[in-house]
């Protein structure tokens, strides 16, 4: 039903360019305006002193990804520049389902030398992000997608945007085969670390003496903005000025805390949706996840890191705000300790600007996400799939009975948070929450976006390894 409701608007673009038009895959009336031009090419970078082939995705100045307007259209031209096939998945958007970008759902993927056009409107502002719905996003097939309202574009506050990533020099499909051989990847190149849960209450239920899994891969470099530490990125800001740090967390396999060192900050949204303001120095980002921090760089100026700290371990990547001659110093690219366990801590002290659960009697499923390392196979249980009518509220209740977090997708929409363990709240509005081993997160969201829409979790190998179901609408036509 939904393949030939994409074929109709297909040959509806194919009409289109027949004319004498450029394909508009939503609104043939936009046919004849100029598009937004963004290419997918192949690229070159320098990690730790070596050349490395990527990807990319270049906007019409010529820079990484793409910033947007809220009040206008998103209208964007796609050219494949690369050697591959590939799609590309606007992450934290609300597109029709044909334009979401997962590979035969139901669009095929761009071949190379193809372009594709995207039209539909843009809701409000927000950090987003956009990547291949494929292992290349392991290859940096990912840019950051930032929608400015009027609001933004007014405001005396310097926009800073971060995109975090984990880098191997070995191919996707190698780091795959080496988790999936069976012994949960603790090889050369995995890192399968683990920490005990000693009665210590990281994920909002005490699990003594259990084993939690941390970073089943050990990756070459961890990247902010395509750079290491040992030679950031660095910002020129004003003295006494206000910046915006915008962080995208577009790692395929690793957590990272956001630690801002010597100035205090204020955490004002997360995935690209505003909270009530949390006030702090460190701040948990899972996979796939965003988070803007407002910071105020003090009258006397400096120099000031903000790092992003892998999960558990050493390692570290991260920017420098400097202000006009300040003395930068070099930061290492390992700490002296290990970097924070997410947990739910944050999570529950996040607030939402209103409640969008108002249906007393949601379709509710019930979820178990589950797997080990052990064989590396990791699932969705309890409903497949997830069905939905237009207009109602639906509830999902997710359990993790695994060892490892789960930082948990929905395309097409947003969610808000509406319970931890058992707790009722009115948290955040998202589209990606992390639930910690042996932890219960649910959301709540409005059934208004019809299609068949991936939900999985966004470890990248995880999805690849089975982590993945479809919210199928009923009645659609």
């Amino acid at each position: 039903m939904y393949r030939r409701q994409f074929m109709q608007r297909l040959a509806l673009g194919a009409a289109a360019l027949g004319s004498g038009l450029p394909l508009s895959w939503a609104n043939p009336a936009r046919a004849q305006q100029r598009p937004i031009d963004l290419q997918i090419t192949n690229r070159t970078i320098e990690v730790n002193g070596r050349s490395a082939s990527v990807f990319g995705l270049t906007g019409p100045d010529g820079k990484p990804g793409l910033t947007l307007e809220a009040e206008n259209p998103f209208d964007v031209s796609l050219a494949n520049n690369s050697s591959e096939a590939t799609l590309v998945h606007w992450h934290g958007l609300t597109p029709p389902w044909e334009m979401d970008g997962v590979p035969d759902n139901p669009a095929p993927m761009i071949a190379p030398g193809e372009e594709r056009r995207y039209t539909f409107p843009l809701a409000a502002g927000g950090t987003h992000w956009m990547h291949a719905h494929t292992l290349q996003e392991q290859n940096l097939l990912a840019a950051p997608l930032i929608v400015l309202s009027e609001e933004d574009r007014k405001a005396d506050v310097q926009d800073i945007v971060v995109l975090l990533h984990d880098f191997s020099f070995r191919s996707p499909e190698e780091l795959l085969a080496d988790l999936t051989k069976g012994d949960g990847g603790h090889g050369a190149m995995m890192g399968g670390h683990t920490m005990m849960m000693q009665g210590h209450n990281m994920s909002g239920m005490a699990m003594p003496g259990m084993q939690m899994d941390l970073n089943d891969i050990d990756y070459d470099a961890y990247l902010a903005n395509d750079r290491t530490l040992d030679d950031p990125e660095v910002f020129a800001v004003d003295k006494g000025g206000r910046v915006r740090v915008r962080i995208i967390n577009g790692a395929t396999a690793t957590n990272f805390t956001i630690d801002t060192g010597m100035l205090p900050g204020r955490l004002v949204a997360v995935d690209g949706q505003p909270v009530e303001p949390v006030s702090g120095v460190r701040f948990g980002i899972s996979m796939g996840q965003r988070i803007d921090i407002v910071l105020d760089v003090p009258a006397e100026g400096g120099a000031f890191p903000v790092l992003a700290l892998r999960e558990g371990a050493r390692e570290r990547t991260g920017i420098v705000l400097a202000t006009r001659g300040a003395d930068v110093t070099r930061v290492s690219g390992l700490g002296e300790v290990d970097g924070p366990v997410l947990d739910l801590s944050l999570e529950s002290r996040l607030r939402g600007p209103s409640a969008m659960e108002t249906d007393p009697a949601p379709r509710t499923y019930d979820l178990v996400l589950s797997g080990s390392m052990s064989g590396y196979d990791w699932r969705i249980g309890g409903a497949d799939p997830l069905r939905a009518r237009r207009g109602e509220r639906i509830r999902l209740a997710m359990t993790n009975m695994s060892m490892m977090g789960h930082p948990m997708h929905l395309h097409g929409h947003h969610f808000q948070v509406v319970g931890i363990n058992g707790r009722a709240m009115e948290g955040a509005v998202r589209d990606t929450v992390y639930v910690p081993p042996m932890a219960r997160v649910d959301i709540a969201f409005a059934a208004d976006n019809s299609g068949r829409w991936p939900f999985h979790c966004h470890h990248l190998y995880h999805m690849a390894s089975g982590m993945m179901a479809y919210l199928d609408y009923e009645g659609a036509s």
